[in-house]
């Protein structure tokens, strides 16, 4: 018996085709077949979800850890607004590890959008499924215009550390619409 299972993947062996002389970009991955990654984007891979929100609420996981769930999910904001949120769920890991927000103006009239604005860092250990970063409004408060999230893991900023961007949107407070309250019967 074990003879003849032996034999068997020989057998299998003997069927495939065998191409020779193949060039070495038929024979690796195709690039057709692969999707090159945007950092300018969302960041993919690590994460189940990642959304910008107006706050969030902590819950008890199955697993008796701190959960977070994303409250309002928006990507606009009023400039009056506190700390912009983002919160995001992660597929299992074996590590712990950092995850770095770092906000930047990108088209907010006034500010370089090379200068940093804030940052925060948040520790995700081996049991932790989710998490969120808390980016607090620079002195002044958030300027209306456009804000871009560089999304880092690692110990430090770097251009490797980098795996994807979130961006947001301020408006001014008297831009935004006030709910009016509907007319009753006279």
């Amino acid at each position: 018996m074990a003879g003849a299972l032996l034999a068997l993947p020989a057998a299998w062996a003997e069927e495939l085709p065998l191409t020779r002389n193949v060039p070495i970009d038929q024979f690796q991955n195709r690039l057709e077949d692969v999707k090159p990654y945007n950092f300018d984007a969302p960041p993919e891979g690590m994460f189940r979800t990642i959304e910008m929100t107006e706050g969030f609420e902590e819950e008890l996981g199955f697993r008796r850890q701190n959960e977070y769930v994303p409250i309002n999910p928006t990507t606009e904001y009023r400039s009056d607004s506190k700390p912009v949120f983002i919160v995001f769920r992660l597929h299992q890991h074996y590590q712990s590890f950092l995850i770095i927000g770092v906000c930047y103006p990108e088209e907010v009239s006034g500010l370089d959008p090379k200068v940093e604005l804030t940052r925060d860092t948040v520790y995700i250990a081996t049991e932790d499924e989710s998490g969120y970063l808390k980016l607090f409004p620079p002195q002044g408060g958030w300027k209306p215009g456009r804000y871009k999230v560089e999304i880092h893991v690692g110990e430090q900023v770097s251009p490797v550390s980098l795996i994807g961007t979130m961006r947001f949107t301020v408006a001014p407070t008297s831009s935004v619409a006030t709910p009016t309250p509907a007319a009753g019967p006279n």
